[in-house]
């Protein structure tokens, strides 16, 4: 059985972080997803106050769905969880790069990571082959 290596950081220094987030006129922040041992960029979400406060706390990524107005703790439905390595904000203090270990495809359409789409000899090409079929890990297509 692995041992999970997150130690949530003390409450106070997990509140200093909170203080210092600019979170929009609706209270959300943009945060990026990254793994934290390739550097590959896995996605982009939103938080709000309690989904950082969450993700900081037990160490499991929690986003904020703007369609189900509700808390999106990554990997209910899929299984494809993201453990936090460490959380940081940027200078202006508006967006969040979460540094993760991704268990899986990050991405709803069963990719490693949600930006597989480039311009490739004149005309927007999927770059990255699907790993995962959406409707196994979701009950739908994607």
């Amino acid at each position: 059985m692995a041992i999970d290596p997150y130690a949530p950081p003390p409450e106070a220094a997990r509140e200093a972080l909170i203080a210092a987030i600019r979170f929009d006129a609706t209270g959300l922040v943009p945060a990026i997803a990254q793994d934290a041992a390739t550097g590959e960029v896995l996605m982009m979400a939103w938080m709000n106050r309690d989904a950082v406060a969450e993700t900081l706390a037990t160490g499991r990524v929690c986003y904020w769905s703007r369609s189900r107005q509700a808390p999106w703790r990554k990997g209910d439905t899929s299984g494809q969880v993201q453990r936090l390595i460490e959380l940081r904000l940027d200078c202006d203090g508006d967006t969040l790069l979460a540094l993760v270990d991704q268990t899986g495809v990050a991405c709803h359409t069963g990719r490693r990571s949600c930006f597989f789409q480039a311009i490739r000899d004149g005309a927007v090409t999927s770059i990255a082959e699907r790993i995962a079929d959406p409707n196994a890990l979701y009950g739908t297509r994607a």
